[in-house]
Order: C-alpha cells, then sequence, then structure tokens
C-alpha cells in the first residue's frame, strides 16, 4: 500500500500499517543520532526536561550536513539504527511512535514496537542530497555543542519511507532473510 501520512497520524494509523508500506511523511520530526541518545536517555533517567515530549514523537537518526545556502539543510540521509537499539525500548515505552533509519533492528526494539504500537521506516541510505529536499525547515534544539548529532526539529514534507518493521510483526528484514 502507498499513504500520505502526517507524523500526528501515525499512532492512529499504526496498526494499519504494514511492512513494506511506502510513505510520504510530513510533519515534524527530531534529529537523533548516537551521541544526543546518550544524553536524552540520561536526562529522562534523571527526571530532567528533555529536548521534545516524547508522546508520537519521530526521531529520524540522521547527522545532516551543513545547510548550503539559501536551504534549510544539507544532505540528511540515515544512519544505520542498529547503533540507537540500546536505547530505543525506553523511548518506545514512554511515548516514541517512530523512528526513521537504516537496516535491521534487534529483537528488543522489535518487541517494543509491537508492545508500543509504534513503526520504523527505514529511508534510502546514499541519497542523502535527495532526502533533503523533503526538509521545508530545520532548527537546533539541542545539545549544539554536538554538531552535525545536535538534535534538530525539522519540518518536513513528502519525506519517501518505507515500513520496515510494523507494530503486528511484519518486519522486512526477517521476511526477506537479511541478517
Amino acid at each position: 500500500m502507498e499513504y500520505k501520512l502526517n507524523v500526528s497520524e501515525i499512532k492512529s494509523m499504526s496498526e494499519k500499517l504494514k511492512a513494506g508500506d511506502r510513505v510520504l511523511l510530513s510533519g515534524t520530526v527530531y534529529t537523533s543520532r548516537d551521541a544526543a541518545h546518550k544524553r536524552i536517555v540520561a536526562s529522562f533517567r534523571n527526571g530532567e526536561k528533555l529536548p521534545y515530549d516524547l508522546k508520537d514523537a519521530v526521531i529520524y537518526y540522521v547527522g545532516p550536513t551543513p545547510a548550503p545556502e539559501n536551504l534549510p539543510i544539507g544532505s540528511c540521509g540515515p544512519t544505520t539504527s542498529s547503533r540507537m537499539d540500546v536505547f530505543s525500548p525506553l523511548l518506545l515505552d514512554n511515548g516514541l511512535a517512530a523512528m526513521i533509519g537504516k537496516g535491521p533492528r534487534n529483537e528488543e526494539v522489535c518487541n517494543a514496537i509491537e508492545r508500543n504500537k509504534a513503526v520504523y521506516f527505514c529511508a534510502v541510505g546514499g541519497a542523502g542530497a535527495l532526502l533533503a529536499k523533503a526538509v521545508k525547515k530545520c532548527e537546533v534544539i539541542a545539545y549544539e555543542d554536538l554538531g552535525c548529532e545536535s538534535v534538530k526539529k525539522m519540518e518536513i514534507e513528502n519525506l519517501p519511507v518505507i515500513v520496515a518493521i510494523d507494530c503486528n510483526g511484519g518486519n522486512l528484514f526477517k521476511n526477506q532473510g537479511v541478517k
């Protein structure tokens, strides 16, 4: 199936989305990679305020390059998601609706996706310049000292993604024999 969804619709649509579905995603997403995840989880565990509300949020595992003149962002291709596996179940259990990245996820993350009726989307790796065209606005909201790995709030329009792991147990990586 093909869908055109706003981020705000993910939770209500999650049980309908199936591994392999193509989605044009629009709305607000937050960037976060390894270093930012470490800080977010530490803040969460210490009861400190997070850079954004986890409830129904979408994290894009990306470290965008600096923006060229007159553009909101440089290249913004996905990074390998498994590096965030140690952090993802906690974030999912506390409201995260979806993640965007590339590559398979471990069993604990897959279980958390199912348990929380969440979704894992994959974006095409190696197509960062093309994916950047979907970014309409980008601003650093936390951890500016991390450079490209700072947390950014991005407004996206029709970002092409594929449902890789759905909340019903569908998993493109397992179904296709990819490890």
